[in-house]
C-alpha cells in the first residue's frame, strides 16, 4: 500500500504532463475561418499546403497557427477626393472582399492578419480619387454615379490583382457636394428641365398649326374639286330627287312645279 503512491505520482504527473501538452497542440477552427500553420523548427510558415480547415486539429506544441476569416467581409470607407475642377467631394462606398483561400499561406507570410489596411483601403483610396477625378460636380451628382462605382471596381481589383486578396464588389453608396455647389447644379438642372418643357410646346403648337393648316388646304381642295364637278344638269336632278323625297313626307304642302331657279319645283308647306 506504500508502494501504491510513489506508483501513482508519476502517472499523475504524466497525465497532467499530457493535458497540458494536448491543450497546447489542440487548435480548433471556426465556422468560416481557416488556419496558416507555421512550423518554429521548420520552414516557417505553410505555403506549399492548403489552408487547414474548419474543426479540431492537433499541433505539435511549439508550432503555432495564426486563423484568418475566410467568408466574405465588408469594409466601409468615406473618402475625400477631388473633383476635375478641384472641388473636395465625399464619397461614402463599401467594398466585398476575402481572402483568397489557396494563397492564405502566402498572404501570411507577405502581408499578416492586418492585410486590410495594408493593403485593401489604400488601393481603394487610390482607385477613388483617381476616378473622381475624372469628372466635374455635375457628372458625378447626376448621372455618372454608375460610372465611377464601376470604374473604382476595377481599377481597386487590378491593385489587388497579386496581393492575395479577392474583390468581390465595389458600391458607392453616397456622393457628397458642398452645399453651394449642389444648390447651384440644382438650379441648373431646373433651368434646363423648364427649357426642355418649353422647346416641347413649341414643338407640339407647331405640330398642330401644320395639322391644321394640312386639314384646311384638303378641304378647300375638296370644295374645289366638288364645285368643278357641279354642273346644272347634276343640280336638276339633284332637286328633283329631293323634290321627289319631300312629296313622300306626310305634311301637307303645295308644289309648284318649273317656278323655281333653272326650273327646279317650288315647295309650299303649311308652316
Amino acid at each position: 500500500m506504500e508502494k501504491l503512491p510513489k506508483i501513482g505520482l508519476p502517472i499523475i504527473i504524466a497525465v497532467i504532463i499530457l493535458v497540458v501538452v494536448l491543450a497546447k497542440s489542440a487548435v480548433t477552427i471556426g465556422s468560416g475561418e481557416a488556419g496558416v500553420l507555421f512550423k518554429t523548427f521548420g520552414e516557417g510558415v505553410v505555403t506549399d499546403e492548403p489552408p487547414m480547415a474548419e474543426g479540431f486539429h492537433i499541433v505539435a506544441p511549439w508550432n503555432k497557427v495564426y486563423i484568418y476569416e475566410v467568408r466574405q467581409q465588408e469594409l466601409f470607407e468615406k473618402m475625400k477626393v477631388l473633383s476635375s475642377n478641384g472641388l473636395e467631394i465625399q464619397i461614402d462606398a463599401s467594398a466585398w472582399y476575402e481572402p483568397v483561400y489557396d494563397d492564405l499561406g502566402n498572404l501570411h507570410q507577405s502581408l499578416g492578419q492586418n492585410y486590410l489596411q495594408r493593403v485593401i483601403m489604400p488601393s481603394i483610396r487610390s482607385a477613388a480619387r483617381s476616378v473622381v477625378g475624372r469628372y466635374t460636380p455635375e457628372q458625378l451628382y447626376s448621372s455618372k454615379r454608375d460610372a465611377i462605382q464601376d470604374e473604382i471596381f476595377e481599377e481597386t481589383k487590378k491593385i489587388l490583382e497579386k496581393q492575395y486578396v479577392q474583390l468581390n464588389e465595389v458600391l458607392v453608396r453616397d456622393v457628397t457636394l458642398p452645399n453651394t455647389i449642389k444648390e447651384a447644379i440644382e438650379r441648373k438642372l431646373r433651368q434646363e428641365q423648364e427649357s426642355l418643357e418649353y422647346e416641347f410646346r413649341l414643338v407640339t403648337a407647331a405640330k398642330e398649326a401644320e395639322k391644321q393648316r394640312i386639314e384646311a388646304q384638303g378641304k378647300a381642295d375638296a370644295n374645289k374639286i366638288l364645285s368643278a364637278s357641279l354642273t346644272d344638269k347634276i343640280l336638276q336632278d339633284k332637286g328633283i330627287e329631293a323634290t321627289m323625297k319631300l312629296s313622300e313626307s306626310p305634311n301637307s304642302k303645295v308644289i309648284v312645279i318649273g317656278s323655281g331657279d333653272s326650273g327646279l319645283p317650288i315647295i309650299l308647306g303649311n308652316q
